[in-house]
């Protein structure tokens, strides 16, 4: 795939359009933390019949999976799963990257939301849940009906989540007695559905103890959700604290219902973080091309010592530096959308390198728009500013920079 076919274009400029006419007449409101983005999504939500395609996914999933419990009951053997395809073009993938490349060209914080929500919650519910679990919680996050939040980071952890990880799951019972607190919480604030991850205190040594995902609803008695916290960016994506003391869950609320699923909460977790990674070149690509627009725009129209500051070499340099990026992860979006149509996913270290390089682009490219600007690049009246304060946490969520290339590396290695 070297480009966006016919069918895909025109998906691409309808969304546009609803970009158009329905977020950039509110990114002051975003910003300042007067409207969430919930409603919003929602209407875009059912403006593309996305949460219509999002129910009958679900509904064939649940089907596919009941029919293997039952084959399994009977004593039968069940069919190996085939792999997932999303189409001899990769239609299924770009309808989804779609909307996050037009929505980060404006408010790249409202991609984070949607993104963690329906996709990273979700996700971890239906990979390793039980039906009654995904029925119960996941269909709703798919649909963005309800908001969804995925607490693994702490106050004293960061790249080090498990590590550092001292939130803790006791037994009590047939119940189990949480404790422990979040921070840095996408959708925080407002989530309906929260994935709790902490570790199980069973009296052994912390660092060794298993790592389990519980299911929280709003409103349970002992489950505090903080305020919106203040932050550099992303201002149109709520971010908050959640604290419990002493909430009592019963098994059901347990992923999996097990203690012991067969890739462990670790891996279930790791694989929840590949996703979220794979999705960032999406985001970088929306931010490097308004970037890159309203760069050309401005350096033709601005005129210093007489004449556009498109024609110093300088600028033409910085211009030539964003088209180069732009083709580069534009290409990387490409590359997940072909595997996605072959019925491939990335290795780790695969989507680790496509994170290091579009997290590290989008800024740079952001960061040099401003400059391009001058001095109207560092006001807030003019869009650059906020898409260099967007940009930067690119390189710091889903893992650092550092923690990418540990990733590649040690997949180099181990080769």
């Amino acid at each position: 795939m070297f480009e966006w076919n016919e069918e895909q274009q025109m998906i691409r400029n309808a969304v546009r359009r609803f970009v158009d006419d329905e977020v950039r007449p509110h990114v002051e409101e975003l910003e300042h933390g007067d409207l969430a983005p919930y409603d919003i999504l929602r209407k875009l939500f059912a403006t593309f019949g996305m949460d219509s395609m999002a129910r009958d996914r679900f509904a064939k999933q649940i089907a596919r999976e009941k029919s293997v419990t039952e084959m399994v009951a009977r004593g039968e053997t069940p069919p190996a799963p085939a792999a997932e395809r999303s189409g001899g073009d990769g239609g299924g993938a770009a309808m989804s990257l779609i909307p996050i490349i037009e929505l980060c060209r404006v408010c790249p914080g409202m991609v984070t939301a949607m993104g963690v929500s329906m996709g990273l919650t979700s996700a971890a519910i239906m990979s390793k849940g039980t039906i009654a679990q995904k029925e119960r919680w996941a269909l709703d996050l798919l649909t963005m009906d309800k908001v969804g939040a995925w607490a693994i980071t702490e106050p004293g952890s960061g790249s080090d989540a498990f590590g550092s990880m001292r939130a803790t799951a006791r037994r009590d019972g047939d119940d189990y007695i949480l404790n422990g607190s979040k921070t840095f919480i996408t959708n925080g604030p407002y989530a309906d559905t929260t994935v709790f991850i902490c570790k199980l205190d069973d009296g052994g040594p912390v660092e060794n103890r298993k790592v389990v995902s519980f299911v929280l609803d709003r409103g349970i008695p002992g489950f505090v959700q903080s305020k919106r916290l203040r932050k550099m960016g992303m201002h149109s994506s709520p971010t908050g604290q959640l604290f419990l003391d002493d909430v009592r869950v019963g098994r059901d609320r347990l992923i999996g219902e097990s203690e012991d699923q067969p890739a462990g909460g670790r891996e279930g977790a790791k694989a929840t973080f590949q996703q979220e990674r794979s999705g960032v070149a999406a985001m970088a690509l929306g931010i490097i091309e308004e970037c890159l627009q309203l760069s050309v725009a401005y350096a033709k129209d601005r005129v210093q010592f007489g004449k556009p500051i498109g024609e110093f070499q300088l600028i033409q340099d910085k211009l030539a530096r964003m088209e180069v990026a732009r083709i580069n992860v534009q290409n990387l979006v490409f590359r997940t959308i072909e595997m996605s149509a072959a019925g491939k996913t990335m290795s780790l270290a695969e989507a680790s390198a496509m994170k290091l390089y579009s997290a590290r682009a989008a800024t740079e490219v952001a960061l040099e728009a401003v400059q391009v600007f001058g001095g109207n690049g560092y006001m807030s009246e003019f869009r650059v500013e906020q898409l260099a304060r967007d940009a930067k946490v690119l390189q710091i969520y889903a893992g650092t920079d550092e923690i990418q290339i540990t990733h590649i590396a040690k997949e180099l290695l181990r080769a």
